[in-house]
This record gives structure tokens, sequence and C-alpha cells, in this order.
């Protein structure tokens, strides 16, 4: 493979450097004979969908060539690593695809009998049974495991709880003594306190999250993935519900208080992170509009990239553009600090070494 030579400044830097890329690693020291394919500018790291389905359409599941066009259109979007956050099919042919973003899978999600949306999940008929359902998840997935938190109970007419808390916490033990993390699904306030408590990893949407548990998620660590344009979607969802007007209503609330919830994360020092929830109703490659709904609520410039690039790989244990690490990232004339938009046209993208777009 050809040796290749980039020089720019390296996002968060401010300094110009120069980088050369061996074998899809990142070398800082010069590399006779490399081929220089970026010459002054700026270099980010990969970018990453930290909540993403490969695998969803918006009928369900699809074949798993659809799932590689869909890998196709982030990564030509400049998304090199994906959090895939539950996918009815298996995904793993794809990761050994080099020229397919990196995809980190967390399994099939874990959720009640009629208690989400149909054949994308495995159904757990007795709560009890959730931590064998989770060491089984943890088993098939990358490290981790997707539960769903809460859902519509049209018994109640509202978004209410799948799990007791008790058990809630004996599954996450599992799974934490595997080495494996968990993420849950949440929209609405109920579920929220158990999950949190019972150690969950990171929350998903969170559109229901008050100052007492974010307090608390700021105190343990845990992540916030809250995916607003999907939570845009609240209103269509909501004008569909005529059968649940509690539920409607509830969810228009969720909708009207999400960017004042981000905003109130980002302070309290709530790690949240970018991604889109493509895969079913919303389409792949929309993580810049992601980072720039993010930047809109509260983050600075800087921070709302870090929460697509940087910052959400070393989450994920992905480092930056150092020494050996994969050399998966972005080039770009102009600082994207500057106008998040500059993200959607990188004059350069890198995926495991190869120049691919």
């Amino acid at each position: 493979m050809t040796a290749l030579h980039l020089r720019g400044v390296i996002l968060p830097g401010e300094d110009e450097q120069d980088i050369w890329i061996v074998n899809g690693r990142v070398r800082t020291q010069p590399v006779p004979g490399a081929e220089t394919v970026f010459d002054g500018g700026y270099l980010v790291p990969g970018l990453v969908d930290a909540h993403c389905h490969v695998g969803i359409g918006p009928q369900g599941p699809v074949d798993l060539d659809t799932a590689a066009e869909q890998a196709e259109t982030d990564r030509d979007a400049g998304t090199l690593l994906i959090r895939d956050c539950g996918s009815p099919i298996d995904t793993r042919p794809l990761q050994e695809r080099l020229d397919l973003p990196r995809i980190i899978r967390a399994g099939r999600h874990l959720s009640r009998p009629k208690r989400y949306i149909p054949h994308l999940g495995i159904d757990v008929g007795d709560p009890e049974q959730l931590p064998a359902a989770v060491a089984a998840q943890v088993e098939y997935g990358d490290g981790w495991v997707k539960l769903v938190g809460d859902w519509i109970d049209r018994a109640e007419g509202d978004l209410a709880p799948l799990w007791p808390e008790d058990v809630l916490a004996e599954a996450i033990s599992v799974a934490h003594a595997a080495g494996a993390s968990v993420t849950a699904h949440v929209f609405g306030e109920d579920a929220l306190p158990g999950l949190v408590n019972a150690g969950i990893d990171c929350v998903e949407h969170g559109t229901g999250l008050t100052t007492d548990v974010i307090t608390e998620m700021a105190k343990r660590g845990t992540a916030l993935v809250p995916t607003l344009i999907n939570i845009e979607n609240f209103p269509g969802i909501a004008a569909g519900a005529g059968k649940y007007p509690k539920y409607a209503q509830h969810m228009l609330d969720l909708h009207a208080r999400a960017s004042g919830m981000v905003a109130e994360a980002v302070e309290a020092g709530v790690p949240v992170y970018a991604g889109t929830d493509a895969g079913g109703g919303i389409a792949h490659g929309r993580l810049v509009d992601e980072i720039i709904a993010l930047h809109k609520a509260g983050m600075s410039a800087e921070q709302a990239i870090a929460a697509g690039s940087w910052g959400a790989r070393s989450w994920l244990g992905w480092p930056g553009l150092t020494e050996g690490a994969a050399a998966d990232l972005l080039a770009f004339d102009s600082d994207p600090r500057l106008d998040l938009n500059i993200l959607r046209s990188p004059k350069r993208i890198v995926l495991r070494g190869r120049v691919v777009g």
C-alpha cells in the first residue's frame, strides 16, 4: 500500500502538523516516498454517528445489500465510525468490508411484547428473563446492549417503563461483568430514574430528562445521545396518535422542551454525543444536521464537532489522529469551527488509510 502524507491543522488543535499514513495507521515521523494527498487546511478525525441503525429501512428490516448502501451513504457524508444501536439483521459481514465505515454493533433491541416497533427487536415475555437476554446480546454484539426503556402502553394510553428497577439493575450488572455497556431508548420521564440508578451507561433520546436526573447522570458520567433530528418527528407522531390523546400531548410537550433539555445537560457536564437515529424515519448521511442541531441547542461549534468526532471516538475507544491510531479522517480547506456547514464538503475522506472520497 502506498504511504500517504497530509498537512493541516488537526482539530481540536490550532497548529499545522504533518502526518503520514502507513498500513492504515497514523505516523507522526516522516515516511520517505509518501504521496501527498492534502497540503494545507484542517484535518478532523472521522465523524461518528453514535446512534445509527444499519439494517433498518422505512418498512422495517432490509437485506444486507441495502444495509451496505446505507453504510455507504453515511461514509460519503463523512461518517467513518458507527455505533449501531440495534439492528434486526446480522451486519457482521459489513464489518469485513474495508470500504465501509467501522461498525460497533449493539445486537438486537430488547423489548417487551407489543411494546416496540414490530420485527425490529427481541421480545422478552417475562421481565425476569431480561438478564439472560442481555447476556445473549453481549455475546452477539460488540460491547453494547440496547434496551427499550419505555414505549406507549396502550392500556394506559401513554409512555410507560418496560422493566422493574430491580431487574434492570441485575441485567446491567450482567453486562458490566462481561465488559459490555448498556444503553436504552427512552422518551418519557418515568423510566429514566430507574435506568440511571441501575447504572445504565447511556441514554438515547432522553427527552424526558429532568434536572434531578441530569444531575445524577453528570455525577455518574452517564452519556446522552439526544438524536435531535429524530425528535423533530414528534409532532408527526402525535398527529397520528388520535386514539391516545394523552400520549399525543405528551409527545408534543417532550418535543417542545428537547433543546432546553440538551442545553441543561451540556451545562451540567453530561457527556453528550451526536447520533442521527438513521434507519426507519431518518435518512442516512445526516450526521452534520445533528451536529448543527447540537450547536443550536447550546453547544459551542467546537463542542458540537467533538460530539460527532474526536470526543465520540474517545468515548467509544477510538483515539484521534495520534501516533499509531487508525487513519480515519476528513480534510477540509476551511476551518469547520467557523461554519459547521463546511463539514458537508470534505476535500478528502480517508478510511482505513485509503482515500475513499
